[in-house]
């Protein structure tokens, strides 16, 4: 059998039993919610039309769009400005010349970067799977999508609550924002602009960002605000302007005070996550999200690894059941409809 047939039979073989188990249009939801982290990037290549509706198709409750702008500053969704893992624009030689090397937070990166384009021209490119050697068999759909503008996202999430009968929330991040004021390309303005246009309401849209300033800029909209917090260091804005704060700080029980005066989530790493923080975000009135969720052994605990390659899938059942019993209010995950098959499991449905 040729390599290319026999790779689809076996991703077709893979996804499809999962697919199956969960119904995408759910008539209630007991548990926490489900975040399709850039879609479902465990199965497609993140960002893409195809991720986001294969998460809804198998029942992620919010999909997530990380937001940076174009040249003429229309906010687009990749996980990175720089886009040269993303995209396939290595392939096109009228670009070359746009290589550069920049300082984004502190960070010296190469490459190709979204504010060096038009949107036109960004749709010229397509999209490619991040990690192709972590998801080989996500690289079967590499070349078929454009870049996304969020606007699209937000239409594609309106469709989709249509089409199956259930709100899905958009959950954009703002992607180093303090990086992008300094050069004249605010994402905020922006974001709240489209948030304004098409009405989105606290159950259609919740904006999440590591920088607290970024978030504070974002009040007065009339949707929840996610303050995602770091394992090491500090935010950016705050390290920028010689703030000492670190995550660590924010994650106190005074820190988290502080933050539930301009929040409603937090979103910590999921390592982060220990019975005393989940206690006191709650109690400061914040409700708590980890991510990132994944199947693969290299992404589990070691004592959840199964087989012996890193990116062999391990019991990533058994790890959603850890946090669903510790009581966090929702996941962010590559994965959703794993997560979705767990949360059934343990509701009994």
């Amino acid at each position: 059998m040729p390599r290319i047939r026999r790779r689809a039979l076996l991703l077709a073989a893979a996804a499809t039993p999962v697919a199956a188990a969960v119904p995408a249009r759910a008539a209630s939801r007991t548990g926490p919610l489900v975040i399709g982290h850039r879609g479902a990037a465990g199965w497609r290549p993140e960002h893409t039309a195809a991720a986001y509706t294969y998460g809804v198709q198998t029942g992620a409750d919010w999909i997530e769009p990380d937001l940076v702008p174009t040249k003429d500053h229309v906010l687009v969704v990749r996980h990175e400005n720089e886009i040269s893992q993303t995209t396939d624009i290595a392939q096109h030689p009228e670009f070359t010349d746009r290589r550069t090397t920049k300082t984004v937070d502190g960070r010296s990166v190469t490459g190709w970067f979204t504010e060096d384009f038009t949107l036109a021209e960004l749709k010229t490119l397509r999209a490619v799977e991040r990690l192709p050697l972590v998801r080989n068999r996500n690289t079967v759909f590499d070349g078929r999508e454009q870049i996304l503008t969020f606007q699209e996202v937000v239409d594609l999430a309106r469709g989709l609550s249509k089409t199956y009968g259930r709100t899905v929330a958009v959950f954009p991040e703002t992607k180093h924002p303090t990086y992008f004021r300094s050069i004249g390309l605010e994402l905020e303005p922006a974001l709240a602009r489209l948030i304004r246009r098409n009405r989105l309401g606290p159950r259609e849209c919740v904006v999440q960002s590591f920088e607290p300033t970024s978030l504070k800029r974002m009040t007065g909209l009339g949707v929840p605000l996610w303050q995602a917090l770091g394992t090491t260091g500090g935010p950016y804005d705050l390290v920028s302007g010689g703030d000492p704060t670190t995550y660590k700080d924010m994650m106190t029980a005074a820190g988290l005070a502080r933050i539930a005066e301009y929040a409603d989530w937090i979103g910590p790493d999921k390592t982060s996550v220990v019975p005393s923080l989940l206690a006191d975000a709650h109690a400061a009135g914040l409700k708590v999200g980890p991510y990132t969720f994944r199947a693969e052994n290299q992404f589990l605990p070691a004592d959840l690894r199964r087989g012996t390659g890193a990116n062999d899938f391990g019991d990533a059942f058994a790890e959603y059941a850890l946090y669903y019993g510790m009581g966090v209010d929702a996941v962010v995950t590559d994965f959703p409809d794993l997560a979705v098959i767990a949360r059934s499991s343990r509701s009994g449905l």
